[in-house]
């Protein structure tokens, strides 16, 4: 079911469709194979499914579950709209959450806050059992419906290196990755260098692997194992927050008083990876170009505009959802809230110092190098601070100087959350 609503809004994008069209054929192509079809309606879901319901005489209705306020909105409408023709939706946890939002609760609480109490919970709470896939599959007298292309689902022109999305490319992946890499990911899996994560995100976000079967079959037996599957909670925690707080898509989760800079020019730079600082621009261009970037990326780009730049994080949570081919609402805008220190994280004035980050992550600088081509003969770490260079040398790099002063920004931001008294004379550009 294509929700108008959602292909209208500014969450429908280039790269998230060109992913769902790959989704949405595999699926077809494997539903083939059993003896049916995927069945393709576009419109406002609440009416299109009920009056699909209604032409087939189906008495039950059946959806997987979903936790922002827009979901539920449309579930409450779904229901009711199918209840007025005595209908019933039923609604199934599916493929989004290993542990249920709602099930895991602390004494007194709806939610968890903190992650480490609720990570100790979910690791005792019981999964679902996997399913087996049914020799083949019975449809009734149905018009499927053309499977959508990429443009027929959102205009506009996508990254040029996305990932291909389905089952059969998921699956794939899952093979590889479960095949070697898993087994030294504790030790990599911060190194942007090395690029040794599963990169399965999409498949998670869009439903072409399953976050319980990607447990069940990753095990907790080596350490590899247990380190992912613990990112793979974070994700069902963010979910369960999401689902208490819902206002957290768009308001802070947490206040800080603080009042966020405005300066265009600044976020520019952030958004076009022009911000003088190799390991900042290498990550925002592995998203222009991939839509996707590196999890150290991720938190090294977003302290760099929410508390070096202390740029508000919705800019950034916008940005990355127009990009990211696995952005939901749950794990990118409270991940974005989670840096930016307005979220759950227990320290929230701590700041990555992207020098001291791109020395421990890229050492001899070969992710700067991959994504930053200007600075691809840059030798060594000299590429991380390419101002130090000889003159000559860097007079023939097509390459800005810092935007931003890091020890200066470092005592602003400071200063903003009321920990220190910023007393320098110098003058901010662009303040509010």
């Amino acid at each position: 079911m294509l929700d108008e609503s959602i292909l209208r809004s500014d969450y429908n994008r280039p790269n998230r469709a060109c992913f769902l069209a790959d989704c949405l054929r595999d699926l077809d192509a494997r539903l083939r194979e059993l003896g049916a079809r995927l069945v393709i309606r576009r419109g406002h879901v609440p009416e299109v499914v009920a009056q699909l319901a209604e032409e087939h005489a189906a008495k039950e209705v059946h959806i997987s579950s979903d936790v922002s306020s827009y979901a539920k909105g449309r579930e409450t409408a779904l229901r009711n709209s199918l209840r007025d023709n005595g209908r019933t939706l039923v609604i199934h946890d599916g493929v989004i959450n290993v542990v249920s939002p709602g099930l895991l609760v602390p004494a007194a609480r709806d939610h968890y806050a903190m992650f480490t109490p609720y990570f100790r919970r979910w690791s005792e709470a019981p999964m679902r059992s996997l399913a087996s896939t049914p020799p083949r599959l019975r449809m009734p007298r149905i018009e499927p419906g053309t499977v959508p292309s990429a443009s027929e689902i959102c205009t506009g022109q996508p990254s040029s290196n996305l990932p291909p999305g389905g089952e059969q490319a998921a699956r794939a992946k899952l093979d590889a990755w479960l095949s070697g890499p898993l087994r030294v990911y504790h030790r990599v899996y911060d190194s942007v260098a090395d690029d040794a994560t599963s990169r399965l995100s999409p498949h998670l976000h869009f439903g072409s692997l399953s976050a319980t079967e990607l447990v069940a079959r990753t095990g907790r037996s080596s350490a590899g194992a247990h380190a992912f599957v613990r990112q793979l909670a974070w994700r069902d925690f963010f979910h369960q927050v999401l689902a208490a707080r819902p206002s957290a898509t768009s308001q802070d989760y947490r206040p800080r008083g603080g009042h966020w800079r405005t300066c265009d020019r600044e976020m520019a730079a952030w958004r076009d990876g022009r911000t003088g600082f190799p390991i900042v621009d290498a990550g925002m261009r592995q998203l222009s170009v991939e839509g996707w970037m590196h999890n150290r990326a991720r938190l090294i780009v977003a302290s760099f505009l929410t508390k070096t730049l202390y740029l508000d994080w919705r800019w950034g949570a916008r940005h990355f959802r127009d990009l990211l081919v696995d952005a939901d609402m749950a794990n990118n805008q409270l991940n974005w809230q989670w840096v930016a220190g307005t979220g759950t994280d227990s320290r929230p004035n701590r700041v990555l110092n992207p020098l001291l980050q791109a020395r421990r992550y890229d050492p001899d600088g070969d992710y700067v190098r991959r994504y930053v081509p200007e600075l691809a003969d840059v030798p060594g770490a000299a590429v991380h601070m390419p101002w130090e260079l000889r003159d000559r040398e860097r007079a023939r790099l097509d390459y800005p100087d810092p935007i931003v002063d890091l020890r200066q920004a470092r005592a602003r931001f400071l200063e903003a959350r009321g920990k220190r008294r910023y007393d320098s004379a110098g003058q901010w550009p662009c303040q509010p």
